[in-house]
């Protein structure tokens, strides 16, 4: 493979910026990297620890340097867009993280850029790069289940998890944590697309607390050929449960087969009267842990391992040599967001909703 160097803009210096950044600065390939923040001390901080040689408050400055040709666009969900297009107008290749945007217009908006610009932009679901969704994938491309009639994919989180998301996003639905297991089983139904979504929900804990979403959804989804998958997500488990992010399980039944998926991480489990850190919320720690249930991944002698590792480095390696990755395309998170947003307006109607929905 002829091998190509890399100059990395880390685009919003927080927690999953500052992860992208320490993977990109480890990465033989990239010869350059630039970090940026709105907050200029979280930029200086971030390049002290990776040794970048550039850092600013100013997200172009950092994008359009011309020793970078790829960006890593790590804002909250509502600053996505404008750094994006930015780095596509440039010719320069994108890592964003999902979602790709919080409407069906704006993700249509950065698909035409894409188009127009020739650019190359994936959409960071870290699932895919778990090393049970590979597997699965694999099954299912060597035809071992035969076809895909059903599966179920569930995802349960804490309450002080939901609180410091929904920070970020106030009108934005707790379901929003399930669109990394609509990514998958989109990934695993590949070529079959959903047609309907049936849902409903239970409220109460979260909204007491000045959130206006629910604490439990369901949903089923019916795809095109008639396969039916149902979908779950609670994030109103008590604010200290053992779990540091993602406690899910996947199934996936078929012709010929079925796949069990347990990821809730319980077959680890440690007690410390210390204290062990959340992944996520500063300042926040539990005393009994399920280890390995940080949904980025965890440290372990001073290395990331996981899932955002893992694909941080196969996004990486594509770049650098041409290697093909499984990371999602922007059709595939647009596909992920318009189920997500069916299963709004499900909720909200009280009805079944038909796909595709209006942009």
């Amino acid at each position: 493979m002829q091998r190509k160097d890399l100059g990395i803009a880390v685009i919003g210096s927080g927690r999953i910026g500052t992860l992208r950044a320490v993977m990109a600065a480890a990465h033989p390939a990239v010869k350059f990297l630039a970090v940026s923040d709105r907050d200029p001390a979280r930029a200086e901080k971030l390049a002290a620890r990776t040794g970048a040689q550039f850092h600013t408050s100013d997200n172009l400055a950092a994008i359009s340097r011309p020793e970078v040709n790829a960006v890593i666009v790590s804002t909250i969900e509502l600053e996505h867009s404008l750094p994006v297009l930015q780095a596509l107008e440039l010719g320069k290749a994108v890592l964003v993280e999902k979602p790709l945007a919080l409407g069906l217009a704006e993700a249509d908006k950065l698909i035409a850029a894409v188009g127009k610009y020739q650019g190359d932009l994936r959409v960071g679901f870290s699932r895919r790069y778990k090393d049970r969704y590979l597997l699965a994938k694999e099954q299912i491309l060597q035809g071992r289940l035969g076809r895909v009639t059903s599966g179920a994919a569930r995802v349960y989180n804490s309450r002080s998890q939901a609180a410091q998301t929904l920070k970020r996003l106030p009108e934005n639905s707790s379901v929003s944590g399930l669109t990394y297991y609509i990514d998958v089983m989109n990934w695993l139904l590949a070529g079959n697309p959903a047609v309907e979504v049936f849902a409903r929900g239970q409220g109460g804990i979260l909204r007491d607390t000045g959130f206006n979403t629910n604490d439990v959804t369901w949903a089923i989804v019916t795809f095109a050929d008639g396969a039916v998958v149902n979908y779950g997500v609670c994030y109103a488990l008590p604010q200290h449960y053992p779990s540091l992010g993602h406690a899910a399980r996947v199934e996936v039944i078929g012709t010929e087969g079925v796949m069990i998926l347990d990821d809730d991480h319980t077959d680890q489990i440690m007690y410390s009267n210390v204290g062990v850190p959340h992944v996520y919320i500063p300042d926040h720690s539990v005393n009994m842990v399920f280890l390995g249930s940080g949904t980025p991944g965890d440290w372990a002698l001073g290395e990331l391992q996981g899932p955002v590792a893992s694909e941080s480095r196969a996004w990486l390696d594509y770049l650098s040599t041409g290697r093909e990755c499984v990371l999602a395309t922007p059709d595939d998170a647009r596909r992920a967001l318009e189920i997500s947003l069916a299963i709004e307006a499900s909720l909200s109607s009280g009805a079944p909703v038909r796909l595709p929905l209006k942009a």
